[in-house]
């Protein structure tokens, strides 16, 4: 099968577009927080808990606390993936736009 004369600049293209996607999400860092701050999620954008922050009254009632560590944690994927679906979005519509993608496959 004959290779189109463009190939290979569409492949760097890839390549590069493949960094980029990687640098965004590596740069993604989201919070969550439930029952009014007491228990704090921080993640990073591959969904890597970062730090957990609890405040000392929160360990009172137990089952209230780990309610609160699981809703912050849902929320933290929430937004991470939230917030990398937006900076995809930005990308693609950035290549498709700015005529990057082989014809055909532009929007």
């Amino acid at each position: 099968m004959k290779m189109p004369p463009n190939a290979k600049q569409m492949f760097e293209q890839a390549k590069q577009m493949q960094d980029r996607l990687k640098q965004e999400v590596d740069a993604i860092r989201v919070e969550a927080s439930t029952g009014g701050g007491m228990v704090t999620v921080s993640m990073d954008g591959h969904k890597n808990v970062t730090s957990i922050k609890i405040d000392p009254e929160a360990v009172e009632d137990i089952e209230m606390l780990q309610d609160m560590v699981q809703g912050a944690f849902n929320e933290a994927v929430r937004r991470a993936e939230d917030e990398a679906q937006q900076r995809v979005s930005g990308l693609m519509g950035g290549m498709f736009a700015g005529g990057l993608m082989p014809p055909g496959l532009g929007g």
